[in-house]
């Protein structure tokens, strides 16, 4: 298991949304970062005296295109499609200015709505999918959804990413706590790779220098709301 910084909110994190989610509310804390105020990603603002892990996250759709925007339609659902939006065991349902965002558990995930009405109990509803960049992650999404009401395996989320790439984006916000909490280079490289891989090499030509250079700059950029980047796909362009 790899070595975590005090503070950090991302260690342990083996997927995208855990990531997101734990830095978001790290970076809350942190002493040398760029303003995030107008980051726009939650339709809410985090609860400060709650960890990332125990607390719901409602994107904004505009952020993450897996949002779904779900409106009634004029006719009753089939049983196995119905869905009462005011009792969602184990769900979130909260009203914002646009309308009500819900956080849906079903078929072993969370399924993320954005509604301008509610629908009225055991009434079918509609997903709109307007046909712009975000249409292919939104389609897989939608199916999904779908999936889960059918009861059928779900598959793989739109939003995975590989291992190596979710490693790699771990470390780098790992490497920028330790530099936020004023922690040399060396220093940073040592908690994420350990003091036995470093003592006996000469430093500044180092191998693992470069390397941790590279980190917390990946690390910063993330915090200078290059983290949109995780939750759209779309970009398709790798952080070196």
């Amino acid at each position: 298991m790899l070595p975590t910084w005090p503070g950090s909110g991302c260690a342990g994190i083996t997927t995208t949304n855990r990531i997101i989610s734990g830095y978001l509310a790290a970076n809350v804390q942190a002493r040398r970062r760029a303003s995030s105020d107008a980051s726009g990603g939650s339709r809410f603002p985090a609860d400060p005296q709650k960890t990332f892990d125990k607390q719901a996250v409602f994107w904004a759709p505009e952020v993450l295109p897996t949002v779904l925007a779900v409106r009634a339609a004029n006719r009753i659902a089939p049983k196995t499609y119905s869905l009462d939006f005011n009792n969602l065991p184990g769900g979130e349902l909260r009203r914002a200015p646009d309308g009500w965002h819900a956080i849906v558990p079903l078929g072993g995930t969370q399924h993320r709505l954005c509604l301008g009405k509610l629908p009225a109990s055991g009434y079918a509803v509609v997903v709109d999918l307007p046909l712009d960049a975000g249409f292919e992650l939104r389609l897989r999404a939608a199916r999904r959804f779908w999936l889960a009401l059918e009861r059928r395996a779900l598959g793989r989320s739109p939003l995975a990413l590989p291992a190596l790439k979710r490693r790699r984006l771990i470390l780098a916000l790992r490497a920028v706590d330790g530099w936020q909490e004023g922690n040399s280079y060396r220093q940073i490289a040592q908690g994420l790779f350990g003091s036995h891989r470093i003592a006996e090499r000469a430093w500044k030509t180092d191998d693992l220098r470069s390397r941790t250079i590279r980190l917390v700059k990946l690390g910063q950029r993330l915090m200078r709301l290059r983290w949109r980047a995780l939750l759209d796909k779309r970009r398709g362009r790798d952080d070196k």
